[in-house]
């Protein structure tokens, strides 16, 4: 076996369970989900705790999106028990999660083109003045969308009058992880924050996502590129068709042995096949 997928089955108490559901943040215990007879996730337990970085790995079809959209209340589990600053919560809707602390920036951002910054930040929780006519307050939403971009060190957009469609990709996601704050959230989950970017964009978001982490805020990041997990996350969690099956401390760990986790190969014959392969120069 491999000796960190044993530590991480170790750390979880042979199901995940980690250090108790009651001294996590967000800590998710046998999250089953099913659609027809497609098992996308069975008994998965999860916990992200203040301050940290998860980063969700695997391949394509492993369950990392279905687990996200249930902890986002988008697709309820089938089964299973989630826990919210040790408290047993039911996360059955995105409302029911935004009112808990639960924000999401998926992959597509869902941010409206042809609106600007100010406006995508305060779509749908619009500041008003004025009884009963409710004028929205644009300067006091211009003002905040002001402060939080400098709160976040956000300085390459410009203008917040400017139209998100104008924006790059690297700017277009810092829009939307700035929006998932105007809630106060405790945890945010990001779908593949760096995907599509360039490099200085990818360097951009990422610091993003580790100043979120130093306001105390849980974070879980889904992404396909292990480099960037590298740079931020401070523990791995492994999902292989559906199941979890390896936690690892990024620390205390390498590339090859995640990539170990996902695929099920043994990590110590890739290396000698690696090795083999260099002596024979092919």
């Amino acid at each position: 076996m491999n000796p960190q997928m044993a530590r991480g089955d170790a750390e979880s108490g042979g199901n995940g369970n980690g250090r108790g559901s009651a001294e996590h943040l967000l800590a998710l215990r046998g999250f089953s989900k099913s659609f027809g007879p497609v098992r996308a996730l069975h008994e998965v337990d999860f916990e992200v705790d203040a301050g940290e970085i998860v980063a969700l790995v695997g391949d394509n079809g492993a369950g990392k999106s279905t687990l996200i959209k249930a902890i986002d209340g988008v697709q309820p589990p089938d089964s299973g028990e989630a826990y919210f600053e040790g408290e047993p919560v039911r996360i059955s809707s995105p409302q029911s999660a935004e009112r808990l602390g639960i924000a999401t920036v998926f992959q597509d951002l869902a941010l409206c083109d042809n609106l600007d910054v100010v406006a995508n930040l305060f779509l749908g929780k619009e500041e008003v003045d004025g009884v009963p006519v409710h004028v929205l307050d644009e300067v006091e939403m211009e003002q905040r969308a002001n402060q939080l971009l400098e709160d976040l060190s956000v300085t390459t957009l410009g203008s917040v009058r400017t139209e998100v469609g104008m924006l790059s990709g690297g700017q277009r996601q810092s829009v939307a992880i700035a929006r998932t704050l105007i809630g106060e959230p405790k945890v945010v989950l990001f779908d593949e924050p760096t995907a599509a970017l360039g490099v200085a964009q990818t360097a951009q978001v990422l610091a993003l996502v580790k100043r979120l982490a130093e306001e105390k805020l849980g974070i879980v990041m889904i992404s396909h590129n292990l480099e960037d997990v590298f740079q931020v996350a401070d523990r791995i969690i492994v999902l292989r068709l559906g199941e979890r099956v390896a936690t690892f401390d990024r620390e205390q760990t390498t590339p090859e042995q995640v990539v170990g986790a996902i695929t099920g190969a043994d990590t110590a014959e890739m290396r000698r096949l690696e090795e083999q392969s260099g002596e024979t120069g092919e």
